[in-house]
C-alpha cells in the first residue's frame, strides 16, 4: 500500500491520489490530511470525491468521514454504470468532476456522472471554466467529455446540478511546455442569478470587462454572453476565456455583496493582464490540474509559478510510480514525464 503524507497540501493531493489509485489499481493510505489548513481533515466536498472514486472502482474504503485525518482506499475494478453524488450545500461540483476525469484512460464505455452541489463557488473552478477552458484543452490531447449544466448553484445553498459524460480515451502527450502563441480570441461568460436581473448585473459585469480591457494593449475582439440563471442563492460569476494556438486559458471572478458588478468583471481582466504579460501557455490553476495528465499521457507543461502546492502534487504522482521531473527556469518551470 502506497503511504502518502497529506500534511503539506490541501484537497488537490487527495484528488490526485484518488484519480491515480483508480487508474492504476494501486491502494493508498493518506495520513495527516490537510493538517496545515485552519480546519484540517476531510470536508463534505472531499468526501464526495472519495464517494465517486469508490463507486467507479468498487473500492474498499476506511476513514471516509467528516473531520477524518486518515483515509485508506483500495480499488478493484473500474466500471461504467451511472454515478450520482450530492456534495451537500455549496460544495464544489467541479472538483468532484476533476477527480474522476482521469478514469477516461481506464474506461471501455462512457461513464455518466451526476453531481449536485455548488457549480460556482469560491476557491474552486466555476462550471464555465470546466466547460469552456478545460474541455477544449483536454480535447487537444485526446480526452473528451460532455458537460450539461442542469442548474446553477451559488453559495451558500448550492443546489446546482451538472451531468458529466466521460468518454474512453487514449491521450497523446501534452505539448504545453513552450512559449505561448499570440492571443487569437477572447470570450466572456457572465452569469448572475435570476434574482439579480433587475439590476442588470450580468450585463454590467461584461461592461466592467470591456472597460478594463480598453486599458490594456490587447486588441483582440471580445465575444460576450450574459445569462440569468434560476438558483436558490443569489450569486454572480465572470469567466474570461483566451485562446492562443492550441492553448485555452481561463480567468474568473465571483461577485460579493456590496461589490459593484463592473468591478467583478475588472478583477477577471486583472488576472488576464498578468498572464498576457508572460509567455506561458497555461494559467496557473490549469497547470496544477494538468500535472496528473502529464503522468498518464506524457509530454510536458509549463508551470508559471513553482509553489509548494506543485511540489507536493508531484510527490504524490511519483509515489504511484510515475517518473515526472521538474525543470526549473528563470521564471516558473517545466514539468515533464521522463520516457
Amino acid at each position: 500500500m502506497i503511504r502518502i503524507d497529506g500534511s503539506d497540501g490541501g484537497g488537490q493531493l487527495l484528488r490526485t491520489a484518488l484519480a491515480l489509485s483508480v487508474v492504476t489499481g494501486e491502494a493508498f493510505e493518506m495520513t495527516s490530511i490537510r493538517a496545515s489548513r485552519p480546519t484540517p481533515g476531510l470536508k463534505p466536498q472531499h468526501l464526495a470525491c472519495v464517494s465517486v472514486a469508490e463507486a467507479v472502482s468498487e473500492a474498499s474504503v476506511e476513514g471516509a468521514k467528516e473531520g477524518s485525518s486518515k483515509l485508506r482506499f483500495s480499488p478493484t475494478t473500474v466500471r461504467s454504470e451511472p454515478i450520482h453524488v450530492d456534495v451537500g450545500t455549496a460544495g464544489s461540483t467541479t472538483l468532484v468532476c476533476e477527480t474522476v476525469l482521469p478514469v477516461a484512460v481506464a474506461l471501455d464505455d462512457p461513464l455518466e456522472l451526476t453531481v449536485t452541489g455548488g457549480t460556482d463557488v469560491r476557491w474552486s473552478p466555476p462550471v464555465d471554466y470546466l466547460r469552456y477552458v478545460k474541455r477544449p484543452l483536454c480535447s487537444a490531447f485526446g480526452v473528451e467529455f460532455d458537460l450539461d449544466v442542469r442548474r446553477r448553484g451559488f453559495y451558500p445553498a448550492g443546489g446546482g446540478r451538472v451531468v458529466m459524460t466521460i468518454h474512453p480515451a487514449d491521450p497523446t502527450g501534452l505539448a504545453f511546455d513552450s512559449a505561448r502563441d499570440p492571443i487569437s480570441a477572447l470570450d466572456c461568460y457572465s452569469v448572475a442569478s435570476e434574482s439579480l436581473r433587475s439590476g442588470n448585473v450580468a450585463h454590467r459585469q461584461i461592461e466592467g470587462v470591456k472597460n478594463a480591457l480598453a486599458e490594456t494593449d490587447v486588441e483582440v475582439p471580445l465575444m460576450s454572453s450574459a445569462t440569468y440563471a434560476e438558483s436558490t442563492s443569489s450569486g454572480t460569476v465572470v469567466v474570461l476565456v483566451a485562446r492562443a494556438g492550441e492553448s485555452v486559458v481561463g480567468f474568473n471572478a465571483y461577485g460579493e455583496k456590496g461589490m459593484p458588478a463592473e468591478r467583478v468583471g475588472a478583477q477577471a481582466v486583472g488576472q488576464f493582464r498578468d498572464w498576457a504579460a508572460s509567455d506561458v501557455p497555461l494559467d496557473r490553476y490549469m497547470a496544477d490540474q494538468l500535472l496528473v495528465w502529464v503522468a498518464l499521457a506524457g509530454g510536458g507543461i509549463s508551470v508559471p509559478v513553482v509553489t509548494n502546492h506543485v511540489r507536493t502534487n508531484i510527490d504524490v504522482i511519483r509515489a504511484f510510480g510515475f517518473d515526472v521531473r521538474l525543470r526549473e527556469r528563470a521564471t516558473g518551470a517545466v514539468v515533464e514525464r521522463v520516457e
